[in-house]
């Protein structure tokens, strides 16, 4: 089975509890590290409702390894890991570039840009049709970037 369809299942599987539960899917994953396979789940909670505990985590890997026991989807042997996408979490889908303009983030490019790869500054704009965004530096300066030029964005922790 592919590994998105396996995501796909996966999500289908948990929509209806995660609502249930006052929870989001952030993201999921099914990939091959070494030797092993991991299914993770990235669960979270709209921002005004806190953050993720590990009972959280404990009550969707529960519901979520019994689902899979009865529907058996997976025809290789996995390991299942449920957690918080955490504080720098990775902004993977257009909702999380849209959820989180006005934040703090860090940006990776494959191609160096203007002398770096690396910016860091405020997620002022995502267009999710032009597959666009546009962070503003500490310097003020306004990079716009298209998706196929982001290695990875993460949002940034400021202590």
């Amino acid at each position: 089975m592919a590994k998105q369809k396996i995501t796909e299942i996966v999500e289908g599987m948990l929509s209806d509890f995660l609502a249930a539960e006052g929870l989001e899917l952030y993201n999921s994953e099914f990939i091959k590290e070494g030797k092993d396979w991991f299914l993770r789940v990235y669960i979270d909670k709209p921002e005004e409702e806190g953050y993720i505990n590990t009972e959280d985590c404990e009550k969707v890997s529960r519901f979520l390894s019994e689902r899979l026991d009865e529907e058996d989807p997976i025809e290789k042997e996995y390991y299942l890991e449920v957690s918080s996408p955490g504080m720098d979490r990775v902004l993977v889908k257009p909702e999380h570039y849209t959820r989180y303009v006005g934040k703090e983030v860090e940006v990776k490019l494959y191609k160096g840009k203007d002398g770096t790869k690396n910016i860091q500054g405020t997620l002022t704009a995502h267009d999710a049709e032009a597959q666009t965004i546009v962070v503003t530096d500490e310097k003020g300066k306004e990079w716009n970037l298209t998706m196929e030029e982001i290695a990875k964005t993460r949002l940034a922790v400021i202590f």
